[in-house]
């Protein structure tokens, strides 16, 4: 039962990595996966619940990365590597990014749905939090938090699709731009 919903999120992640949200029906799941519509529904009740199924995968991959980025950059500066990572795997699976975005912007979802999501960015904006703790723990490290992480996707928002650039200098100038916002909170 679990690898046929691993097996229904991978092939959602794919659809969704090419198609917008709201452009993306079961059957085109469904067709990715290689499995009937009808079986999508055993497993999800429907649209939104898949996508934020496939998007709280996005989120449990970076989780791992910023407590790596903690433990291993001890005493060097951690918001620096925490704006690399962040940024460049969100440029790199820009899917997700897509997700997160149409979530902030879009999503109307119901309670149920609202909660894990809010669940999934408490997660994140705690590790973000964790560090402005040590940094500074006379702030009010959760509005740190809430800003670097809106400073973030602003940075992400604003420039991933920088035009007349290729991908890497996209990347490098997102990069140089985090690192900026980074030593402003540090």
């Amino acid at each position: 039962m679990e690898a046929k919903r691993h097996l229904i999120i991978d092939a959602a992640e794919r659809v969704f990595s090419v198609k917008p949200f709201h452009k993306v029906n079961i059957r085109d799941i469904a067709a990715e996966a290689g499995i009937s519509h009808a079986t999508i529904y055993r497993y999800f009740p429907d649209q939104q619940t898949l996508f934020l199924e496939a998007f709280l995968r996005g989120v449990q991959k970076i989780l791992p990365r910023i407590d790596e980025i903690i433990e291993t950059e001890a005493g060097k500066d951690i918001l620096e590597a925490i704006v690399r990572m962040f940024i460049g795997f969100l440029s790199k699976n820009d899917h997700y990014f897509r997700m997160m975005t149409h979530f902030m912007l879009d999503g109307d979802l119901p309670p149920v749905l609202l909660k894990r999501l809010n669940e999934a960015e408490r997660m994140l904006l705690d590790k973000f939090e964790a560090v402005f703790v040590a940094r500074q723990p006379a702030e009010d490290t959760r509005r740190l938090a809430h800003a670097f992480f809106a400073a973030l996707n602003g940075v992400l928002i604003s420039f991933r699709n920088y035009p007349g650039r290729d991908p890497q200098a996209v990347l490098a100038h997102m990069q140089s731009l985090g690192v900026l916002i980074a030593k402003r909170f540090s």
